[in-house]
């Protein structure tokens, strides 16, 4: 039986004393030529004999219950195979699955472009063309969709400490503002797809997911069969940024089919049906509050929020989460709004909270500078807090400091001029910065490692959603048992393997990795007994095993023998004692056009300290990817919707407007500091993939306001509401 081992300690740094030379480098993909190639089968791709196809239908209704389904509709339809009306995949947001009766919660429609239906041929056209012409008939009861206007308000306990209204009142200096975001789409390049198989009572199902431990509960009880009947497989994941953490309508609707039908079914969600029907991050309206005395040392500071979701989701978009440790302050209020609305259901895109709540915050903290005529980066550095000012907690690893001292040095910070004093030609050029942080964490992960004569074989249900999970696992294994990568295989994304922590919340590769880390760990253990010398004395390289003034080939170690060991690592007392996060410092310089309002970045800097780095190709990947949001954000994104349905309008990447590569500047630099994080996990890394997304649009903002005098509080900065603020200010 494997045994769990709990983070409860800080960790020895075994892997700055291995000398294979692998971890950390920026080692190539191992997947990468398939994929340029065209040959990893992403979900849709591998069809098993005699599949068939599903198409989802979607309410067009926002409020009610679906009456009756007229099936006669399509009828003349060739290929037609059935419709397929199961209220288990219908979205029931205050009480999950619903039970199979007509006119229970499962019938109930919640917003528009609820899919409510499934309609499966023998072609994908003729299952398209009988989505679209299906006939459908609705209850339809009023509704409320606009946050700004709903009736519906749940407020949250405000979280609170020191006297507010002294600090306030006896501040120097004050900011008082709101800034608004809009919604989000994750619009990863994979749409949402499944291919559902039954063999027998068991279901395979190729999924587009990641986070498979929890996903084959989630589709074994939605099926009504116990989870070890189900096997997800997903060895290639196309993007999720939190869409697709959870089971998806698409999944589910695919298992029923195949059941029913007794055929394999693939269902694939057109870009549209993406956008209507995944979870958005909601949109936000967010209340600034920062005092400080004269020499810029924080008061107060204060950060309200209003988000939106479905009624009955508990999911509410952790808006002030970084803002409640970044700085400290003599007193602090943090407090939410939940609006309900029938508008397809808000949960977590990529950062959930620190994306639109450190932009916010950074924005306010420029403002506060500039109130100060103190420079930005001054002003955060006086007021970095000894320890995370809500919880107490000593901070594990923290180079903040240090991002911002030589962040600001590689951009040349120090040649920023004052607002609209710098101009070429009819652009305004400006400099902004912003902090950046994300909270880390160590998931339940479980891992299994083989080594033999041939190399050594990792075995995870882990994903990899195109973040390098395959060459970080590659790496910790080759960096552990003293092998060259290309003697390291990696399997990855199958339930029928040790569960992993799944690819999300930026602990993937920590968690996942740490788990083989300790396989292996075990192993060269045992390599050790074989060779004669202590565990501490081992060294692993290129094949040899050195110890004790002893050497031995590994092979000639193993005998013929093959080592197999399984570990799972979880969180433990660490966790509680310190407060682990990863953090970092934008730079940005834009040119503002002065009668278009048109903003161009022309360059930008990334400094992040989040422990070790694994691997630096694929985490500057993630960090530059991050900063591209955040231009998206602070620039481009605006998830609109009908007013009078709460349809969403933008409902696909020609409407929803993202950064493209005419957007972005080739000076786009990710720098990473040297850090180790012993109270993390044994790895002492942090997660990159959200913190380079955290305060990237703040930077944006600022350096807007550098470049022609005017803010901007209502993201994102499009040109006519640059032009209009230029106006009011009589610029």
């Amino acid at each position: 039986m494997t045994q769990t081992f709990r983070m409860d300690k800080p960790q020895p740094r075994l892997l700055d004393e291995t000398r294979q030379g692998v971890i950390g480098t920026s080692m190539d993909r191992p997947d990468g030529p398939l994929k340029v190639s065209g040959q990893a089968t992403y979900t849709a791709d591998a069809l098993p004999e005699g599949c068939v196809h599903g198409m989802l239908v979607r309410a067009t209704v926002t409020r009610g219950h679906l009456r009756d389904i007229d099936r006669d509709s399509i009828a003349d339809i060739p290929g037609l195979l059935a419709v397929v009306r199961d209220p288990r995949f219908l979205r029931n947001p205050a009480q999950g699955m619903a039970g199979e009766a007509p006119d229970q919660p499962g019938d109930r429609i919640d917003y528009h472009g609820q899919p409510v239906a499934l309609v499966v041929a023998e072609t994908f056209e003729a299952a398209r063309d009988g989505a679209l012409r299906l006939k459908l008939r609705f209850d339809s009861v009023a509704a409320e969709v606009d946050p700004d206007h709903a009736t519906e308000v749940e407020p949250q306990d405000p979280t609170e400490s020191g006297d507010w209204n002294a600090a306030w009142s006896g501040a120097a200096h004050q900011v008082d503002v709101v800034y608004t975001t809009p919604c989000h789409a994750s619009a990863a390049m994979e749409p949402h797809a499944a291919v559902a198989e039954w063999q027998g009572d068991r279901l395979i199902l190729r999924g587009a997911l990641q986070m498979l431990r929890f996903n084959r509960k989630e589709l074994a009880d939605a099926v009504g069969i116990p989870p070890e009947q189900v096997q997800i497989l997903a060895p290639y994941v196309g993007g999720g940024f939190g869409s697709k953490l959870g089971i998806g309508t698409e999944a589910v609707a695919a298992a029923l089919a195949a059941r029913e039908l007794g055929r394999p079914v693939r269902v694939v969600m057109a870009r549209q049906t993406v956008f209507d029907a995944v979870l958005r991050r909601t949109e936000t309206r967010q209340h600034l509050q920062l005092a400080a005395d004269a020499e810029g040392k924080l008061l107060a500071l204060g950060h309200d929020d209003r988000v939106s979701n479905l009624p009955g989701e508990e999911f509410a978009e952790p808006v002030s989460s970084a803002s409640q440790f970044l700085y400290g302050a003599r007193a602090t209020r943090f407090r939410q709004d939940m609006v309900r609305v029938h508008r397809v259901g808000a949960g977590s895109v990529r950062a959930p909270g620190e994306a639109v709540g450190v932009i916010a915050i950074e924005a306010a903290m420029d403002e506060l500078a500039d109130a100060l005529g103190m420079c930005p980066v001054e002003l955060r550095l006086r007021n970095l807090p000894d320890q995370h000012p809500v919880t107490g907690q000593p901070f594990s690893a923290r180079a903040l400091a240090d991002c911002l001292r030589e962040g600001a040095k590689s951009f040349g910070w120090s040649d920023r001029q004052a607002p609209g004093a710098r101009q070429e030609g009819d652009w305004l050029i400006g400099m902004g910065m912003a902090s950046a942080a994300r909270p880390n964490m160590l998931v339940k992960s479980a891992a299994r490692v083989r080594l033999s004569a041939e190399g050594a074989v990792v075995e995870t249900d882990m994903t990899d959603i195109g973040t390098g999970t395959y060459a970080v696992l590659t790496q910790v294994a080759a960096e552990m048992l003293g092998l060259p990568p290309g003697q390291v295989t990696v399997k990855l994304g199958d339930t029928d393997l040790p569960g992993a922590s799944g690819s999300g919340g930026s602990f993937g590769a920590s968690s996942s990795g740490s788990a083989v880390f300790l396989a292996a760990k075990k192993i060269r253990d045992r390599l050790a007994a074989k060779l004669g010398c202590a565990p501490e004395d081992l060294s692993l390289q290129d094949g040899l095993a050195r110890g004790a003034n002893l050497e031995a080939p590994i092979n000639d170690l193993l005998a013929g023998e093959v080592l197999v060991e399984e570990a799972e690592i979880k969180g433990g007392k660490t966790a509680e004692s310190h407060f682990s996060a990863g953090f970092g410092a934008h730079f940005c310089e834009v040119a503002v056009h002065r009668w278009t309002g048109e903003v161009r970045v022309r360059r930008m800097h990334g400094t992040f300290a989040m422990g070790r780095v694994l691997n630096e190709k694929t985490a500057r990947s993630q960090a530059v990817g991050g900063m591209i949001w955040g231009v998206g954000s602070a620039l481009h994104e605006d998830m609109s919707h009908d007013p009078r349905t709460g349809h969403v309008v933008t409902r696909d990447l020609a409407n929803y407007h993202i950064a493209s590569h005419a957007d972005i500047p080739r000076d786009m630099q990710a720098v990473f500091l040297e850090e180790r994080d012993d109270f993390a996990n044994p790895l002492q890394s942090k997660g990159v993939g959200e913190l380079g997304i955290s305060g990237a649009g703040g930077a944006v903002l600022n350096a807007i306001h550098n470049a022609c005098g005017v803010r901007i509080r209502d993201i994102p900065a499009t040109p006519d509401r640059v032009i209009a603020a230029l106006e009011a200010a009589g610029r």
